[in-house]
């Protein structure tokens, strides 16, 4: 049996054969799944240990939910997870508007310097932010921001990576729909609005869980631009289990699976538009 493949013909393998190499890529993809979800797994259990020393043994002798309703009043959990989702949605909103305008200049408009401009914002992807904390800190301090919410938004409010990435979608996006668009009257906010936006969902919801997700386990900024218990991020609250010389395992678990689920919950139902968006931006130059 053969089948073709751009004009040429290649033999193709047996049934048997083939269900075989099948067999053994899913065998493979389970075991690798199995050794990534082995410590999540350690993690969840623990977390329903009484606190306190716990014995060497992964399965709780006796099952209890004392570390959450511990790990939740002592973290102050409630305060820190108001802080963390406003400031996430605060910056998620910013670079998508900021990523948005910038990619579809890049991608559309032709101007002197474009593709300077292009290599300048590729090249912020290559610094460290820590680099960047000494002037950020004298900026913020000289505008009065130091522990405000404004010092915990406005460093990351755009970034080179949502641009490029916006960039690269609309690129994928073919020009004779912004040309009926202009035919009908639109002008380039209109078809940016209407046109352009509700097909780049994908690259959206891609940017959106990258900046959700990074503002939501960011610990640096609310360590170094903020030192005022009404600002702690759910970041903050987790470093406070960590003690020096001695673990309560049970509650430091159980304060990280607290931590954790809401942007495990958040990338499991926009997986399927991430997984899109990834994999059609880049396509083209």
């Amino acid at each position: 049996m053969v089948f073709q493949k751009s004009g040429l013909i290649y033999p193709q393998p047996p049934l048997k054969r083939r269900q075989g190499c099948e067999l053994w890529q899913q065998g493979l993809l389970l075991v690798i799944a199995g050794l990534i979800l082995l410590p999540l797994l350690i993690v969840f259990l623990t977390s329903f240990w009484v606190p306190g020393p716990i014995p060497a043994r992964l399965v709780p002798e006796r099952w209890s939910w004392e570390s959450y309703r511990q790990a939740w009043f002592q973290g102050d959990f409630l305060r820190a997870f108001a802080n963390s989702t406003f400031v996430a949605i605060a910056v998620t909103f910013s670079q998508a508007v900021t990523a948005t305008l910038a990619g579809y200049a890049l991608a559309r408009l032709n101007f002197q310097g474009k593709k300077a401009v292009l290599l300048v914002i590729l090249a912020t992807l290559v610094i460290p932010f820590q680099i960047l904390v000494i002037p950020i800190f004298l900026v913020l301090k000289w505008g009065h921001l130091i522990n405000t919410y404004g010092a915990l938004i406005l460093p990351t409010a755009a970034n080179g990576f949502g641009i490029f990435l916006m960039r690269q979608y609309f690129l994928t996006i073919p020009v004779q729909l912004e040309e009926a668009a202009a035919l009908d009257g639109a002008n380039r906010l209109q078809i940016l609005w209407w046109v352009l936006l509700p097909l780049a969902r994908p690259a959206l919801v891609t940017l959106f869980l990258f900046t959700f997700i990074g503002e939501w386990n960011d610990l640096f900024k609310p360590l170094v631009f903020t030192t005022r218990p009404e600002l702690k991020t759910v970041q903050l609250s987790l470093a406070a289990f960590q003690e020096q010389f001695t673990n309560n395992w049970p509650l430091m678990m159980a304060a990280v699976v607290i931590a954790t689920l809401p942007v495990v919950l958040l990338f499991l139902a926009g997986q399927r538009q991430f997984i899109q968006g990834v994999a059609t931006t880049g396509m083209k130059n």
